[in-house]
């Protein structure tokens, strides 16, 4: 594998984190598993390598809760609605750790707590140091001391399980083999979780070979990647199962020309089947079983702010991505991507309509063959 980290940033790596001694990490609202995968493996891989720091990792707001079995998940903080509890750790942080975003806003009012530390946000320099750790495109220019950044990798897991092997003091041969100084068994488990969910349990984004090189080192380390697989897409409530009925059979939408699926998702319905946080999770993906669909699109209401959160999913070269950017304010991966529209669902499926038809010439593109 070719290294990812310049001699540069590894010494500036260095640094920073040696230097601290009020670390918080971050990751983007709505957490998944690359973001909650990336902030544990690296606070714990933080701990034992700089055990004088004060480490917390602090989330936006709740995430899944079949996210909650990865190691170190029960000691993350949540900002939303405990504010009060956190903003003293955040006052007191000399270095921020971005895990798995790119920009400040994704982390909603937690963003907007952490912007006045750093000097792009009009603090003193060096009041605040920042590191980014993302696979996203167009990170926020400004923001961070240290930019790691690499839209052509899996995950954020990923990133951070080669910035740690690039780190490391260890051999090269000890790195590709499981040495003990690298990684513990939890932490190995937290970046598989990361990578697995990323990639949809490697179907997409995951053709490159040292992806599998970076999963034979994590599978040394005695993960078991058959339960990690079952935790996140094997413990659903009863509920879920019902409701997954009832969105294919009631709630898709196919728009046959188009190559195109959409589905809705009301508080209503969520109250109306006892939903639980992060049941709704991978229901987006489904109508991709459809022959010939290229494009499905997720649009629910969210419980705590008057919008609706829109994910899509593609196949093959269809550019999630920037149908995101471009009329959701969002983004996220070529074939996996997410924003949000500010108002009813119907000014969403409006909205949706237009994007579709933008970008029609892309959906059609092979029919005639």
């Amino acid at each position: 594998m070719e290294p990812i980290l310049t001699e540069q940033q590894i010494a500036l790596w260095h640094s920073l984190i040696a230097a601290a001694r009020h670390i918080v990490i971050t990751c983007h609202r709505g957490p998944d598993g690359d973001a909650i995968g990336s902030a544990t493996a690296l606070s714990s891989w933080l701990q034992r390598h700089y055990p004088e720091a004060d480490i917390h990792i602090i989330a936006p707001n709740i995430f899944p809760d079949f996210l909650k079995w990865i190691p170190e998940a029960e000691d993350i903080l949540i900002y939303d609605k405990h504010e009060d509890e956190v903003n003293p750790i955040i006052e007191a942080a000399d270095l921020v750790i971005m895990c798995d975003h790119g920009e400040l806003k994704r982390m909603a009012t937690l963003g907007d707590a952490i912007r006045p530390l750093l000097p792009s946000g009009g603090a003193p320099e060096g009041r605040t140091r920042c590191i980014m750790i993302d696979h996203h495109l167009d990170p926020e220019p400004g923001i961070a001391d240290l930019v790691i950044s690499h839209p052509d990798l899996s995950s954020t897991c990923e990133v951070l399980m080669r910035v740690m092997m690039e780190t490391s003091p260890l051999s090269h041969r000890e790195k590709l083999v499981g040495g003990a100084g690298l990684l513990t068994q939890s932490e190995a488990t937290s970046l598989y979780t990361g990578m697995m969910t990323d990639t949809g349990a490697f179907t997409y984004a995951s053709n490159r070979p040292e992806i599998f090189e970076l999963i034979s080192i994590l599978l040394q380390y005695g993960i078991d990647k058959d339960k990690i697989y079952r935790n996140v897409f094997f413990t659903y409530s009863h509920n879920r199962m019902k409701l997954m009925g009832y969105m294919l059979y009631v709630k898709l939408d196919v728009w046959k020309k188009a190559h195109t699926s959409v589905m809705t998702f009301t508080n209503a319905e969520r109250r109306r089947f006892g939903i639980l946080n992060g049941d709704t999770e991978g229901l987006v993906n489904l109508p991709l079983q459809i022959l010939g669909m290229k494009l499905s699109v997720f649009l629910r209401e969210d419980t705590e702010h008057p919008c609706i959160r829109v994910s899509l999913r593609s196949v093959d070269d269809f550019p999630c991505n920037e149908m995101a950017a471009e009329f959701f304010g969002g983004g996220g991966h070529k074939n996996a991507a997410g924003g949000e529209v500010w108002g009813t669902m119907d000014d969403a499926l409006a909205l949706v309509k237009k994007a579709v038809q933008k970008y029609m010439p892309l959906l059609k593109e092979g029919d005639n063959k």
